[in-house]
């Protein structure tokens, strides 16, 4: 299809600008046309790098202390799953972390330059970009350059870079050298339920956000967002009868959920235009979402201007010039209600 703009040049100048942008806002440096489909939906690439860390080493890559090495944003809910793992685990001695800064750029992606406070050097390869991590991994590597990255020093290459996979990981096979290795958030006998809700949250909420932000089109946007809320609707009933989603025990699906919770009122309701409802609209969610937060260690992983900055400033496509809102002020120190739930 020929486009013909009969236009200023200002708008010319600025659609320019959009069309570049959208090739790679939401996934490193993927092509945004493979990630759209027919009737304008947003599908996320897949992930290529899909090895295992074992604490026997049957794996190839055995649990070591120090051997393993995160490249992670603060802005991620994915990378977030895994720096909450790493807290709640007593990870922080055992596995180190580099932090990208908050800016995607649409030609050179994630960075490593240190142009933020929150945000590090890398002190394992010396990248200036994390695309240099990948291809030191692999010379012909032609995927998403994605953020969230496991990598072993001893190999020097790219364990894993699918969240779901390493928090599993981090979950169980380190457990030699965590503080806290009582703490087991996949235990045998809730996994099916885990899995059955983990089934419906990624899809519908956890993707659904970036299903409702990137949509290119009005009928994929209203199929995702009503589909969104329909799904929130559905965490809200199952919370105002249990604690938690698989009943009194904190379990993975929590934290998968929570890490896109932290961020709905933050920059999805207005940015993403899931504005049917806020968070704090739900009560059950909004307390729950204030509990997990007040966990020892969680809000330690949360970086609220790492994340207003980084889907602000760098979906363009959404927000051509940059400007980041000055709201909302979401306070979630606030004393929660939680523990009241069945008393």
């Amino acid at each position: 299809m020929r486009f013909v703009f009969t236009c200023k040049p200002t708008f010319v100048t600025q659609y320019r600008r959009f069309s570049s942008n959208m090739a790679n806002n939401s996934d490193g440096n993927v092509s945004w046309n493979k990630q759209i489909g027919t009737t304008g939906e947003y599908k996320r690439a897949s992930r290529t790098f899909r090895n295992k860390v074992t604490a026997d080493g049957s794996s190839g890559f055995k649990a070591e202390k120090g051997r393993y090495h995160l490249y992670v944003s603060h802005a991620c809910p994915w990378a977030n799953r895994t720096m909450i793992y790493r807290k709640l685990k007593g990870l922080e001695e055992v596995i180190s972390v580099n932090v990208v800064d908050y800016f995607l750029d649409s030609k050179t992606g994630w960075s490593l330059l240190n142009k933020d406070p929150a945000s590090t050097l890398d002190t394992v390869n010396g990248a200036k970009y994390l695309k240099e991590v990948y291809f030191k991994a692999d010379p012909n590597y032609d995927n998403s350059f994605t953020v969230l990255v496991l990598w072993d020093k001893q190999t020097n290459t790219i364990v894993n870079n699918e969240s779901a996979e390493i928090i599993r990981m981090f979950n169980s096979e380190f457990n030699e050298f965590a503080t806290n290795k009582e703490l087991d958030l996949y235990p045998s006998h809730l996994r099916s339920k885990i899995d059955e809700i983990n089934d419906w949250v990624y899809p519908n909420i956890n993707d659904g956000v970036y299903k409702c932000g990137f949509a290119r089109s009005q009928e994929a946007y209203d199929h995702a967002v009503h589909n969104l809320f329909e799904h929130l609707d559905k965490v809200e009933d199952i919370l105002s009868k249990n604690r938690y989603l698989c009943g009194d025990t904190f379990t993975e699906a929590d934290v998968r959920l929570f890490t896109t919770l932290v961020r709905f009122d933050l920059v999805y309701n207005t940015h993403f235009k899931c504005n049917i409802k806020k968070l704090k609209e739900y009560p059950n969610i909004w307390e729950y979402t204030k509990e997990i937060y007040q966990m020892k260690g969680v809000a330690d992983t949360i970086v609220v201007e790492h994340i207003k900055k980084h889907y602000y400033m760098s979906h363009t496509s959404i927000n051509p010039f940059g400007i980041v809102a000055a709201g909302p002020i979401v306070d979630y120190t606030v004393p929660h209600n939680r523990g009241q739930l069945g008393k």
